[in-house]
C-alpha cells in the first residue's frame, strides 16, 4: 500500500510517499497554502490522486512529551483530511524531523531558495521513514 506522510506548516506543507511495498520514503512536494480548507483540499486531492491507503500526519510533540497548541491543531487537521479524503489518517510523533531534514539538506550542499523549497517534503519524508520502520518492527 502506498502511503502518505504531511509535515504541516503555518505556510509550507511537506508531502512525502512510500512505495507500494511500504519499504521507501520520497519526498514529494511542498504545497503553500495558508487557508487551512483549501490545504485540506489540496492535501485530500493529492491523495487520492496518488491512490494513498493511509495517510501520517506529523504531530509536533514538544520535547518533554507533551502536547501544545500547534499539536492540538494538527489533530484538528488530520481529523478534517481524514473525512475529506476518506483515506485513513493516522498522527506520529514528528519530534526533530525537521532539524534532520536540515542535515540532509546541509549533507547534500542544498542552500537557499532551493533548500526553503525542499526542507518540509524532507521532513515529510523523514516522518514516514520512522513510521514506516515502526511498521515493520511491529507486524
Amino acid at each position: 500500500m502506498v502511503i502518505m506522510s504531511v509535515d504541516l506548516g503555518k505556510a509550507r506543507t511537506g508531502i512525502a510517499l512510500s512505495d507500494a511495498g511500504e519499504n521507501f520514503a520520497f519526498p514529494k512536494e511542498v504545497i503553500t497554502e495558508y487557508n487551512t480548507g483549501k490545504l485540506i483540499e489540496k492535501i485530500s486531492a493529492f491523495a487520492l490522486s496518488n491512490n494513498v491507503g493511509l495517510i501520517v500526519v506529523g504531530l509536533p510533540k514538544n520535547m518533554d512529551s507533551s502536547e501544545g497548541e500547534r499539536a492540538k491543531e494538527c489533530k484538528e487537521i488530520a481529523g478534517m483530511i481524514n473525512k475529506k479524503s476518506g483515506v485513513d489518517t493516522v498522527l506520529w510523533d514528528e519530534r526533530c524531523s525537521t532539524v534532520l531534514a536540515s542535515t540532509v539538506m546541509n549533507e547534500n550542499n542544498i542552500r537557499g531558495r532551493r533548500r526553503k523549497e525542499k526542507i518540509d517534503a524532507e521532513a515529510a519524508a523523514i516522518i514516514l521513514e520512522s513510521y514506516l520502520s515502526f511498521r515493520k518492527n511491529t507486524e
